[in-house]
């Protein structure tokens, strides 16, 4: 499916039947050629809108997923990058890509580039202390229930040095005009009833996650929240931008 080089509907269809986790381990080789790659576009934006803030030292990528995420990093962190993900598989095919060369979104920095780490882990309890001034996320937001999302925003405060920034992407929700909002809308109650029939759940639920839930969690875990307009991806028809990044600051 998606392209030749991408999964087959065989293979999305046993992925989807095991845990989030070995889906994810059996996906990894050909992730990047699916849809569900964070697109580049994405990732330009959110670096120069990180590079205004910025520069940071020491980076980290919450569920890193192959590290599309890492190669905005390594462009805005001056000392570290560091890649965190509970799935092996993605790790290794992430490694194997950062191996190879490839086009980043941005400059390439060259020498004096960031160290980087990969580093197997569980969101709910990062391995880490508070030496990080920047954690970022793509698209992971969807696998976790929102009364999980205050357990994984006490995380990332946990690991960040005070006035560290925790950003991430957040496009405003489709209307119920466009066919996203239906195929989200289709998406989600097929992932309900696949988990009310089989187990082990797979948790992968892309309506839920909305700014409103977000902000009031993030304050709840001790950030204070700013809102940067994403302006590459345009306004709506009531002024409100297409794409914001959220950014929390650990005060």
């Amino acid at each position: 499916m998606f392209t030749p080089q991408g999964p087959s509907l065989r293979e999305l269809a046993r992925q989807a039947l095991s845990s989030v986790e070995h889906g994810y381990d059996l996906l990894a080789p050909k992730f990047d050629h699916t849809p569900f790659r964070t697109p580049d576009s994405l990732l330009c934006a959110v670096r120069r809108a990180l590079a205004e803030i910025g520069p940071f030292e020491h980076g980290l990528d919450l569920c890193c997923g192959t590290g599309a995420g890492m190669t905005v990093l390594r462009e805005v962190c001056r000392r570290s990058v560091t890649g965190v993900d509970f799935s092996a598989g993605m790790l290794e095919a992430g490694r194997e890509r950062a191996a190879l060369p490839h086009p980043s979104p941005g400059d390439a920095r060259g020498a004096g580039a960031p160290a980087v780490s990969w580093v197997r882990g569980d969101v709910h309890a990062l391995p880490f202390k508070p030496v990080f001034d920047l954690v970022v996320s793509f698209g992971a937001f969807g696998h976790f229930l929102p009364h999980e999302l205050d357990g994984v925003f006490a995380q990332a405060h946990s690991v960040l040095r005070p006035g560290g920034r925790f950003a991430f992407p957040l496009p405003a929700p489709a209307t119920p005009r466009s066919s996203w909002y239906w195929a989200a809308l289709g998406f989600d109650a097929a992932m309900r009833v696949r988990n009310a029939l089989w187990r082990p759940p797979f948790v992968m639920y892309y309506r839920p996650f909305r700014l409103g839930l977000a902000r009031r969690k993030l304050e709840q875990a001790g950030f204070t929240v700013e809102l940067c307009a994403l302006p590459e991806f345009g306004r709506r028809a009531d002024g409100s931008p297409r794409c914001r990044m959220v950014v929390a600051t650990r005060t």
